[in-house]
């Protein structure tokens, strides 16, 4: 499998431009994450490009059509493990074990609401944002309420992290492909 095949099944079951730019923002986010910690940035992408490949056309079976969806792109064990495993608690039981897999599950989440901040900003961008006013809109509860707190939470909890650190290195994993995201979302015209 590839990222050609991967896009190219993203944009199969995916067609809302906001759905398309999160799975983007995953994937780039991933990567940052692979490369601080020397892992396969390649697989690590695929999985944030992919995670929620079934929740646009079946939000009742997410994580679990995905495994079907995935055999689509011959996507192996530890792929489908991975993706399923970010929705652990909420539509999953398949708990993330793996330091990818709490990754994943920790900034999900926090991707939308990073990303509903920027867009408050004069900026419009995450390149000018700081820790302080991310977290000013986290406590506010009504502030895209369709990011759960307790998620967030609970994977800074399972990585060992402090919420302001998962904060500040999913801004800079965010801050760090904003143009080149804008750049593949012009290209495929959603």
């Amino acid at each position: 499998m590839n990222r050609e095949d991967a896009i190219n099944l993203l944009k199969k079951y995916n067609k809302e431009e906001f759905h398309i730019r999160h799975a983007l923002t995953v994937e780039n986010v991933m990567r940052y994450f692979a490369n601080k910690n020397g892992e396969d940035e390649e697989f690590w992408g695929l999985v944030g490009l992919l995670h929620d490949i079934d929740f646009e056309e079946y939000p009742e079976q997410h994580c679990k059509k995905a495994p079907e969806l995935l055999k689509e792109i011959n996507a192996n064990e530890e792929m489908i493990h991975a993706i399923c495993s970010h929705g652990y608690g909420i539509c999953s039981d398949i708990k993330p074990e793996k330091e990818m897999e709490k990754i994943l599950f920790a900034t999900d989440e926090l991707t939308g609401l990073i990303w509903a901040s920027a867009k408050m900003r004069p900026s419009q961008s995450t390149k000018d944002m700081e820790v302080s006013s991310l977290k000013k809109k986290f406590k506010d509860k009504k502030f895209a309420a369709g990011c759960s707190r307790d998620t967030i939470k609970q994977g800074a909890e399972q990585l060992g992290w402090e919420l302001n650190e998962l904060f500040e290195k999913t801004i800079f994993a965010m801050r760090e492909s904003e143009d080149k995201i804008e750049e593949e979302m012009k290209k495929m015209k959603v």
